[in-house]
């Protein structure tokens, strides 16, 4: 049997940088369930990949945000057990501006916390961390070193 055409999944993360802290999910579903990463998920049809970004961000969190520019580009790759691959994941990382709210977990996250960037593991394996999430926090943190943390500075 011919299998479709493989396609990747394009997706967001809302990268909020307050106060020397993260703001992370600990994840409810596959993928990564049980794991810390940003908030995120589908861009739907149609929907600016921004705009995913911070609707994600509140549907998992309660938090608003202002949607400040591309991070970073991310190609996530699962594999079956055969090791065939099973999924490719393009996560678009949005840095975005906390406008307010406090994170309460909501929709597919377990847990919703600030964690200090120093807290956060910087190599891309870690079992409790979705993959390059150090990574991410590490370039989120630059970009808000180099503002200042002026949201106007994009």
């Amino acid at each position: 049997m011919d299998r479709p055409p493989f396609r990747p999944v394009v997706g967001c993360l809302a990268v909020v940088i307050r106060d020397g802290a993260a703001l992370l999910v600990r994840r409810a579903k596959p993928p990564d369930q049980g794991r810390w990463g940003f908030p995120g998920g589908h861009v739907e049809r149609g929907e600016r990949f921004a705009d995913a970004a911070v609707r994600e961000l509140r549907e998992e969190t309660g938090v608003v945000a202002e949607p400040a520019g591309l991070l970073d580009a991310l190609d996530i790759f699962r594999h079956a057990p055969d090791g065939s691959l099973s999924h490719h994941y393009v996560l678009l990382a949005v840095r975005c501006f906390w406008r307010s709210g406090e994170p309460v977990a909501a929709d597919d996250a377990l847990e919703a916390a600030w964690m200090p960037l120093d807290r956060i593991p910087r190599h891309p394996d870690h079992p409790d961390f979705s993959d390059d999430t150090g990574r991410v926090a590490s370039l989120a943190a630059a970009a808000v070193a180099r503002s200042g943390g002026r949201p106007t500075d994009r």
